[in-house]
């Protein structure tokens, strides 16, 4: 029985110049990452013929494994965070003894049988999200996609052998990929992809990178008890973040016994009989075991025939898309990591979400980017949503007011802890709308989560205020009365939640 679509308002969208045609499919997927896998299923929910191929599943991925639920599943968010559960314990050693506990004996750590368990959830995961896509009647591929055409994708399945199918519309969601540093003896560097699951743990770490990335690392390798040295080119980590808070972030680390090398590249590395030497720039010399560079991603774009179609890229070979995810090639649209826009998993849902309604519902729809909320898993948490004060300051057309506030959470009154934890408002003066908010604290994710839904309400600070607070362990009460903030978390969600 043929399908029919209803039509978007605006014609243009959905006219990709082609006359009717016999098509295998509505659309053909290339790449089963979380927006690929959400796009699909939300099309094929509208009843759309759908396609998706993903390169065989392994941990690490390179250009010839992947694997269905990509970086997020796979190698990035949900493994990441399974580490930083494991780190954060030793913590919670130390500061249990001032609240009654005594800790006989030695405490060990055994990262074989952590990886081992991170390793079984993530291969449960990838099994979720294949029955997830056969339960929308989306058709899965295993094998690396190619675009021949505009309307055709030649899959080359594990077995060496190829099939080509015809499709109406290409949707290419391949996502992103761990870059090397290109110093010599980059090929003796690792990156989060290998230390997700190295085999023995690393008891000296180097990590070169300033990003959220790097300094999640730092705080996992350190708080399983590595020596780490973290390196990176700016005065403070986390370019880009809140100046107040990247200091807080930075002063943590320290805290936690990481050493910290700003302003500091590495040079060169070599293989020695102890391990590998690392040369910076300063010509200072360290040893490590591990060396891994955390300086940033590149999105997938090779050797999935986009050059013989003619799709555009940009200076950073990001696939270039308009405001609803197509191409210049009228029937190629591109979400996710690949175009480069926020890079975050909840954003490529987004996207996913608003190309299958706007295709497939008749219901046009752009991916709205105002007020993402954003974390960094450093211990303790960053956390942000809307402007940064630097930002709002060159881009409110009036005066702004910055409210802030910093204090010791309960716990650390008793356990000794010296972390501060410190909030920042942003606010127009003249509408009393709220622009922005940070923090640096315990829960941070989970209290900012539940910001960026008042942010996207357009809440003023006077509501903010005018709302009764739950007295919490984050809270010191006059600190946040006499500064004017008052934040409130609300309960934490699973992340797998969110991704399916």
């Amino acid at each position: 029985m043929p399908r029919t679509f209803p039509q978007p308002q605006q014609e243009d969208l959905h006219d990709n110049g082609e006359g009717p045609a016999d098509y295998d499919y509505d659309l053909f997927v290339i790449g089963a990452g979380s927006g690929g896998v959400r796009a699909s299923r939300t099309a094929a929910g509208f009843g759309a013929r759908v396609g998706i191929c993903e390169l065989p599943y392994s941990p690490i991925s390179s250009e010839s494994t992947g694997g269905i639920g990509g970086t997020c599943v796979l190698r990035g968010c949900v493994p990441k965070k399974i580490l930083v559960y494991g780190s954060a314990f030793s913590g919670e050693f130390q500061d249990a003894r001032e609240f009654g506990w005594n800790i006989n004996g030695d405490i060990t750590f055994d990262w074989k049988r952590l990886i081992a368990n991170k390793t079984n959830e993530i291969t449960r995961l990838n099994g979720v999200y294949r029955k997830l896509l056969t339960g929308s009647k989306v058709d899965m591929y295993e094998g690396g996609g190619k675009i021949v055409d505009p309307h055709t994708v030649e899959v080359q399945e594990t077995d060496g052998k190829s099939k080509r199918f015809t499709t109406k519309r290409i949707l290419v969601a391949t996502g992103g990929r761990a870059v090397l540093l290109n110093i010599p003896g980059k090929e003796l560097a690792i990156t989060s992809d290998e230390g997700l699951s190295l085999e023995e743990f690393p008891k000296r770490v180097v990590i070169a990178g300033g990003g959220y990335i790097a300094v999640e690392f730092a705080g996992i390798y350190s708080g399983m008890g590595a020596k780490v040295d973290l390196f990176y080119r700016k005065p403070y980590p986390l370019t880009g973040f809140d100046e107040e808070m990247r200091a807080v972030v930075a002063s943590n680390l320290e805290g936690r016994g990481i050493h910290c090398h700003p302003e500091t590249n590495l040079k060169k590395l070599e293989k020695v009989a102890g391990g590998i030497k690392v040369t910076t720039d300063k010509d200072e010399v360290f040893e490590a075991d591990a060396v891994m560079f955390a300086t940033g991603r590149k999105p997938s774009t090779k050797n999935i025939g986009l050059e013989s179609v003619g799709v555009e890229l940009d200076q950073v070979g990001a696939i270039k898309v308009d405001e609803y995810s197509r191409t210049n090639v009228p029937s190629i649209w591109a979400i996710g990591d690949v175009t480069n826009r926020i890079n975050l998993t909840p954003v490529a849902l987004m996207e996913g979400t608003c190309f299958a309604k706007t295709e497939f519902a008749g219901t046009p729809m752009k991916p709205n980017y105002e007020n993402v909320a954003s974390a960094v898993f450093c211990q303790p948490p960053l956390s942000v949503v809307g402007l940064t004060e630097d930002q709002a300051v060159k881009e409110a057309k009036g005066d702004i007011l910055v409210f802030s506030s910093s204090f010791n959470p309960m716990k650390n009154t008793i356990s000794g802890r010296k972390e501060k934890t410190v909030m920042k408002l942003i606010v127009d003066a003249d509408t009393d709308k709220v622009l922005g908010a940070a923090m640096v604290g315990p829960d941070a994710a989970e209290i900012i989560q539940g910001v960026a839904i008042a942010l996207k309400c357009g809440a003023t600070k006077a509501q903010f205020d005018a709302t009764v607070r739950i007295t919490l362990h984050n809270k010191d009460a006059s600190l946040c009365r006499s500064s004017g903030l008052t934040l409130y978390p609300l309960c934490s969600t699973e992340i797998v939640a969110f991704i399916i």
